[in-house]
């Protein structure tokens, strides 16, 4: 069973429960995720199946969009509505203005400092573990962009808001920087993941759904297969010979191909770091690898064979 499924996890629980509830479903033991999601935070999930559990790679720096709620008036431990209060609790609240003022010096290319319950990894122990220990640790601030930080209402002490962001960014530092910008601290108080790269959260499963077809052996109806991903990187289809040197690991030559098919570029968000890779398939459809063109020649050699 390859592919992935688009997950809509609810609140709760976390993203390896998510994993492990698609595992016993499915009876499938390679499952992975391509992000993780706050136990707290709802929306959408990416969750891969047998070899598309080995395409990390290439979804591991989707950018990702956002709606929710920032609640004004003291901040918490851990950022968010489930941690435990570290400053006074305040009633007066800022402007609409001076809200939009704020938010808006977040968007670009900043830095930002992970909080320190998260999963995010120090020495190779999650920082929310040595939090737990009262273990201070010293952390590095992470480079992120932030490419649309808008605020839909404001209902004080509610700040509604949607953003757009790189891979890596941590919404729950988004939302405490900013009530520290304004002087009177914040948290996330609701978080719903709407996309990741191009999935989007409309197009997901609830896990009961996902159960329900299972059962009815109607996986195709939410299973999206190998074949079907990554639509921005063109295609390159082998005969036989072709197909025979790929699974080995050996360069492809024109001899050895069948058609080249141009990107589906619909509604695709631009991927500089995908640029001169190529899917290889064989004749029948099915992924074989991944390669990158050698332009002199006209060759392409497999960088990541997937079916060997």
């Amino acid at each position: 069973m390859d592919g992935i499924i688009l997950v809509h996890k609810p609140p709760g629980i976390t993203s390896h429960d998510v994993v492990e509830k698609i595992r016993k479903i499915l009876n499938e033991k390679k499952v992975g995720h391509y992000g993780t999601l706050d136990p707290m935070a709802t929306g959408l999930i990416v969750i891969a199946l047998g070899k598309a559990t080995r395409l990390f790679q290439f979804f591991s720096k989707e950018n990702k969009a956002y709606k929710g709620q920032i609640k004004l008036g003291f901040s918490t431990n851990t950022y968010d509505s489930s941690g435990t209060k570290t400053s006074v609790e305040i009633n007066n609240f800022p402007s609409n203005y001076k809200i939009l003022e704020e938010m808006r010096k977040f968007e670009g290319e900043i830095l930002q400092v992970p909080p320190v319950f998260s999963a995010k990894k120090f020495r190779g122990k999650p920082l929310y573990a040595l939090a737990r220990e009262n273990k201070e640790v010293k952390l590095v601030p992470s480079k992120i962009s932030i490419y649309f930080f808008y605020l839909k209402n404001y209902n004080p002490p509610i700040i509604d808001f949607e953003v757009k962001c790189s891979s890596g960014t941590y919404i729950r530092s988004l939302a405490h920087d900013l009530g520290q910008s304004l002087g009177c601290g914040a948290h996330i108080s609701q978080l719903v993941r709407i996309s990741s790269g191009n999935f989007n959260s409309k197009d997901s499963f609830q896990l009961e759904k996902i159960e329900e077809l299972t059962l009815e052996g109607k996986t195709e109806e939410f299973i999206l297969p190998l074949k079907t991903l990554l639509p921005e990187i063109p295609k390159v289809i082998v005969n036989d010979t072709g197909l025979y040197l790929v699974k080995n690991g050996n360069m492809i030559f024109p001899e050895n191909i069948l058609k080249v098919s141009s990107p589906n570029l619909s509604s695709v968000e631009s991927k500089k770091e995908k640029k001169n890779i190529y899917k290889i398939f064989s004749s029948d459809g099915s992924l074989l690898a991944f390669a990158k063109r050698i332009n002199e020649n006209n060759c392409f050699h497999p960088f990541f064979v997937i079916d060997s």
